[in-house]
């Protein structure tokens, strides 16, 4: 008969084979699976090396390209907006991009009649109501609203009424007095829907830049990058408009401007404005339009047709 003490007998020689096994399976593989591991740790490492190492390489690249455009601006834009009075507009998100979009519009000799920064109280939808009101109050004897959208979109108005102040009129039509061009910029500005650098327009441009940044993220967003769109969009009635900014993903102005077919007829874009590059292929853009009366998408993203203009044959 087999007692208890058999079977503790036999369950210890079990375990203790056991053992035995993993002491001797351990100390047979240990050196080849310690070696296989070293092995690729060391090629990891490496890969990990020259990746850092083609990284630096790149940004460096890029840093010399910039820099090379910053040399070559004088260059290529030297007489291109000279005497030209361009007025730049800048979106709430725009505000990183405009001082580099603006030095090479000066590099080209452009005159800016005005820098108007649009704020995020302008492109919120909660504030249409407001902003029909402030277009009532604000139009002038030589800005008036006649002519102008008729609708309850607050937005679309105050644009429109805006763009037919910062922009030349078509004779014979009577242009803005300086009195009203000011007294128009003040009650924007009172009221907190622009801010204008130096306190000062100085008359109407014969184009507008406007400088876009990326689009909108908070709960309204939707709303708010349609809204730019409609700033844009009124602005372009009122003249020769050209969109320089970066690329962003739903919402980005660029794209719904290049994706619109009576937009991208009229309307200039270049969607590195980000870079060097595409702060000098902005300043092109500008000469193209006032010059060729043509408007051409630019960079390097869906819907640019090219780098930067071509030569006029």
């Amino acid at each position: 008969m087999i007692n208890f003490r058999y079977h503790v007998v036999s369950l210890t020689a079990v375990f203790l084979a056991l053992a035995i096994g993993l002491v001797v399976g351990t100390a047979a593989l240990n050196g080849p699976v310690a070696d296989s591991l070293s092995d690729n740790v060391n090629a990891l490492r490496k890969d990990n090396r020259q990746l850092r190492e083609t990284v630096s390489s790149l940004q460096e690249e890029a840093n010399r390209e910039e820099e090379f455009a910053t040399e070559a601006a004088p260059i290529m834009l030297a007489g291109k907006l000279t005497g030209r009075r361009i007025a730049v507009v800048t979106t709430p998100s725009g505000d990183d991009l405009v001082e580099g979009v603006v030095e090479m519009l000066t590099v080209a000799g452009a005159t800016i009649t005005g820098r108007i920064d649009v704020e995020d109280k302008f492109v919120d939808p909660d504030n249409s109501p407001e902003l029909l009101d402030l277009a009532d109050r604000a139009s002038q004897p030589t800005i008036p609203l006649t002519g102008l959208p008729a609708n309850s979109v607050g937005v679309e108005t105050a644009s429109a009424l805006l763009g037919t102040a910062l922009l030349d009129r078509p004779a014979p039509a009577p242009q803005v007095a300086p009195a009203d061009l000011k007294a128009l910029v003040t009650a924007y500005t009172s009221a907190g829907y622009i801010s204008v650098k130096d306190d000062t327009v100085t008359g109407p441009a014969e184009a507008v830049v406007v400088v876009a940044g990326q689009p909108h993220t908070d709960k309204d967003s939707a709303q708010k990058d349609e809204a730019v769109v409609t700033i844009v969009s009124q602005l372009d009635k009122a003249g020769p408009v050209i969109v320089a900014g970066s690329w962003g993903g739903n919402g980005n102005v660029i794209g719904a401007v290049r994706g619109d077919p009576a937009l991208a007829k009229s309307i200039s874009t270049v969607d590195n404005g980000n870079t060097a590059q595409g702060r000098l292929v902005s300043a092109l853009a500008v000469a193209e339009q006032l010059v060729d009366g043509k408007a051409g998408h630019y960079g390097l993203n869906a819907g640019a047709s090219s780098l930067l203009p071509k030569p006029k044959e």
